[in-house]
């Protein structure tokens, strides 16, 4: 039987060099992304590099969307045919970053909360019920999901994601005790602050990776690399006892 690695958010940043990095180890991919008709054509060039190593199908969806997800639990369905999944990452970079109190700019609000929570945390488990349901999970599939210092620390316009990514760490840790009968083992990976796309929108991101560099005994930024190594390392069968847990990957930085 092939084996298959399902990257929820996988066309850039942290979600795209796990795809990558899974793809050198032989697991065929199935990678969903939601993104604008502008930034397709760089997206489908490290896709179509992929594809040289691997079989990879993509599709370019809401996977936060109720209906959108049933239909593309049916399309992996159809991808799989009789394998199972037995990877399932989740890096959804969906979220507001607005200031709760600012004099000129607009604040976050009640819906803002919402839409960022249920894209970066809820829809992770919205897709662990999709798929169990679908009986598409293997016996001893993991589940990885990224998150950040952020979970409990406090960064101005950071409160919706912040609040979203310890939303995400709850989850994972129930996951791991309500689907451990099915075999799943689930876990965080918080990644050290990582220039990536969804980082650099964050208001005075420049600071974040100043303070970033001077708090990490390695003296360099975690690399999206960094974090797919770990995410492969969560993979391994010695890894087959580690669930509901967060792993830092950050090179020291939160050590100080």
């Amino acid at each position: 039987m092939s084996k298959w690695a399902l990257i929820i958010g996988g066309s850039n940043g942290l979600g795209l060099a796990t795809a990558k990095k899974f793809a050198r180890h032989n697991y065929k991919l199935i990678i969903l992304h939601r993104d604008r008709k502008i930034e397709l054509e760089q997206i489908h060039q490290e896709f179509q590099k992929i594809s040289q190593t691997t079989i990879l199908h993509h599709f370019n969806a809401d996977a936060t969307n109720p209906e959108k997800r049933r239909e593309l639990l049916v399309k992996i369905t159809e991808c799989t045919r009789e394998d199972k999944i037995d990877i399932l990452v989740h890096s959804i970079a969906k979220g507001n970053l607005k200031p709760m109190q600012d004099s000129e700019n607009i604040t976050l609000n009640n819906s803002d909360f919402q839409l960022t929570i249920d894209a970066m945390a809820i829809s992770l488990y919205d897709w662990v019920k999709g798929l169990a349901d679908y009986n598409l999970f293997a016996r001893d599939t993991r589940i990885i999901a990224y998150t950040s210092e952020g979970s409990s620390k406090a960064w101005k316009s950071y409160a919706a994601v912040s609040a979203a990514k310890a939303s995400l760490e709850a989850i994972v840790r129930n996951i791991a005790l309500e689907f451990a009968h099915l075999g799943l083992k689930a876990n965080c990976i918080q990644a050290g602050v990582t220039d990536t796309k969804s980082f650099r929108m964050i208001p005075n991101n420049e600071i974040l990776k100043d303070e970033a560099l001077k708090r990490n005994p390695n003296k360099r930024l975690t690399r999206p690399e960094d974090i797919a190594n770990v995410a492969y390392l969560l993979t391994l069968d010695e890894a087959k006892w580690i669930t509901g847990t967060v792993v830092k990957a950050d090179g020291g930085e939160s050590l100080r």
